[in-house]
C-alpha cells in the first residue's frame, strides 16, 4: 500500500501503523504525490491549531479523518498522536473489524499505562487512556493495565546504582524456521564456540570488575541466546564460575538461565546450573505437537520437553518458564489448545505465549506454507488468555513485534506473583541493562524517557576479532554510569 507524507516527516509512526492495519498489503513509501489507491498524511500549522489530515483510498473508495491539537500543547508525542489517530480513523471503514490494538503501533504499549500508574494514576485512568485516546479493545486494555501493575511492583524493588546483566550465547543445535536472531548452529560453527567463550569470559571479568569499582549492583542476571545450554557442562561451569568470581551477587534477586531446547538439557547440566546460583530456568517447547516441531526444524519431541522439565524440578528449580508460539506452520486451534494443556499439566510458574512474527531473517518469511489463518491464530491467543486466567496465571509483561500475525502480542504469564523481573526491566527500560556477548545490546538510561544503546558485533566471528574494542567500549560505558 502506498504512503505519502506532506507537511511532516514522521514516516516511522505512520509506516508502523499502516503495517499493523494492512499487514497483507506490501508497503510502498512515495516521495511524490500519486493517484489511485494509497494513503496520504498531511500536517498543517494554523494560527491556533496543528491539524493532521489522513486520506485513504482503497478499491476506489476514499475516506478521510481530521485531528487537531492546540499549538500551546504541542509536543513531539502529541503531534505524533494526532497523526496516528487521523490515519487510524480514516482506515477504520476499510477494515473488516476494529483492530484489537486500535491506533497503537509501538512494540511496548504498556509503557503508556505504566507511566500513568507510576505518576499516581489509577488503573481506571490507565484503562481510559487506552480506550479514549487509542481505541484499544477491552481485552487488550485489561492485559495492559494488569501487566503495568506488575511493572510498578518491579520498579519499587530498584535502588540507585542497580543494573541488570544479560549474557548472550548466540549458538543453537539447529536453526528454527521462525527464528531471525543472529545465532549459529553449534554443528556448523563448532570451532567458534571455544574462542567465543574465551572472549566472553574476558568481557565478564571486565564488566564485573568495573561494576565493583563504580559501586553498581547487579539486580537481575539473565543468560540467554541462542541456546546457552548448547554449551557442554564444563563450558557452563567455566562461564558461571567466572560470573560468580567477578560479579557482586549480594543484591541479586533473580538469576535466569535459558535452557530453551530440551535436546540440550540433562540432569547433570541442570544440577550444575542450579548449584552455581541460577534460581530460574526457561524450557521452551514452542509446541507440544511432534509434527509441528518437525515443521519448524526442531530435533526433539514433546516427550523430551516433559523429561527435561522433570529433571529441572529434580535439580531444585521451582521457578520455571515455558514458551509457546501461536501460529506455527501445521498447527491449528485444537493442536495449540492441546499443547497448552500439556504444558499446564507440568505446572510451570511462568508461561509465555508468543504470537508468530514473520521476520525477514527467518526461513518462514519466504516459505509460508501451512501457516494458520489470522482468524485461527486469534482463536489460539484468545483461548490461551482465557485458559491461563482461569488457571490462576496473571499477565506480567507484554510486547509486540513487527510482522506479527493479526498484529497481536507476546504475553508473559505468572502464577503466584512468580514473574521474571529481568523481562520487565529490559522491556519497560526501567534501569540500565548491561549486555555481554555477540549481538548483545546494552541500554544506558539517561533519563526516564531517554536511553543510549551500545551494540556488540552481531556475529560470533566479529565478536572474537573485535574483543579488544568491545572491552574498551564497555569500560567507557560503565564509567559513564557512575
Amino acid at each position: 500500500m502506498k504512503l505519502y507524507l506532506t507537511g511532516h516527516t514522521d514516516r516511522y509512526a505512520l509506516e508502523q501503523l499502516q503495517l499493523c492495519l494492512f499487514p497483507l498489503e506490501p508497503m510502498e513509501y512515495c516521495e511524490t504525490p500519486f493517484r489511485g489507491d494509497g494513503a496520504v498524511s498531511r500536517l498543517s500549522r494554523g494560527k491556533r491549531f496543528l491539524t493532521a489530515t489522513a486520506r485513504i483510498t482503497r478499491n476506489g473508495v476514499t475516506t478521510r479523518a481530521v485531528q487537531r491539537l492546540a499549538l500551546e500543547k504541542e509536543t513531539y508525542a502529541l503531534r505524533r498522536r494526532i497523526l496516528q489517530r487521523s490515519y487510524y480513523l480514516a482506515a477504520l471503514p476499510h477494515l473488516p473489524a476494529p483492530p484489537a490494538w486500535g491506533a497503537l503501533s509501538g512494540v511496548r504499549p504498556t509503557k503508556l499505562t505504566t507511566r500513568c500508574l507510576l505518576s499516581g494514576g489509577s488503573p481506571a485512568e490507565a484503562d481510559r487512556l487506552l480506550e479514549q485516546t487509542f481505541f484499544v479493545s477491552p481485552e487488550r486494555r485489561k492485559l495492559c493495565v494488569a501487566a503495568s501493575g506488575f511493572t510498578v511492583q518491579a520498579a519499587r524493588l530498584l535502588e540507585p546504582g542497580d543494573v541488570s546483566v544479560y549474557v548472550g550465547i548466540p549458538f543453537c543445535p539447529t536453526r528454527c524456521a521462525y527464528c531471525s536472531f543472529v545465532s549459529q548452529t553449534a554443528g556448523s560453527a563448532g570451532k567458534l564456540l571455544s574462542p567465543y567463550l574465551d572472549c566472553l569470559l574476558r568481557e565478564v571479568e571486565t564488566v564485573g570488575e568495573t561494576l565493583r569499582r563504580t559501586g553498581k549492583h547487579v539486580r537481575t542476571l539473565y543468560i540467554g541466546g541462542g541456546t546457552p545450554t548448547v554449551l557442554s557442562a564444563e563450558q557452563i561451569r567455566l562461564l558461571m564460575e567466572q560470573i560468580n568470581r567477578h560479579f557482586d551477587r549480594s543484591r541479586l534477586i533473580e538469576y535466569t538461565v535459558e535452557g530453551g531446547r530440551p535436546d540440550t538439557l540433562d540432569l547433570e547440566k541442570l544440577t550444575l546450573i542450579r548449584s552455581l546460583g541460577a534460581n530460574r530456568m526457561s524450557i521452551n517447547p514452542q509446541t507440544m505437537n511432534d509434527r509441528v516441531l518437525e515443521n519448524v526444524g526442531r530435533r526433539h519431541t514433546a516427550a523430551d520437553v516433559e523429561r527435561a522439565f522433570g529433571q529441572a524440578v529434580s535439580a531444585g528449580f521451582t521457578s520455571i518458564n515455558m514458551d509457546l508460539i501461536a501460529g506455527l506452520p501445521g498447527d491449528d486451534p485444537a493442536g495449540f489448545a492441546d499443547s497448552l494443556d500439556r504444558v499446564l499439566a507440568l505446572n510451570p510458574s511462568n508461561v509465555t505465549v508468543h504470537t508468530l512474527a514473520l521476520k525477514k531473517g527467518a526461513d518462514l518469511f519466504a516459505n509460508r506454507g501451512g501457516l494458520p489463518s489470522q482468524e485461527a491464530v486469534e482463536t489460539m491467543v484468545r483461548h490461551a488468555n482465557e485458559t491461563l486466567t482461569a488457571r490462576g496465571y496473571a499477565p506480567y509483561y507484554l510486547y509486540r513485534q513487527k510482522y506479527m500475525s493479526g498484529s497481536l502480542e507476546n504475553v508473559g504469564w505468572c502464577r503466584d506473583g512468580d514473574l521474571c523481573l529481568y523481562n520487565i526491566y529490559m522491556m519497560e527500560e526501567l534501569h540500565s541493562i548491561l549486555a555481554l556477548g555477540g549481538g548483545a545490546v546494552s541500554k544506558r538510561m539517561l533519563s526516564e524517557t531517554k536511553l543510549e544503546r551500545q551494540c556488540n558485533p552481531k556475529y560470533p566471528k566479529e565478536y572474537v576479532e573485535r574483543i579488544e574494542d568491545i572491552l574498551r567500549a564497555k569500560r567507557e560505558l560503565l564509567e559513564a554510569l557512575s
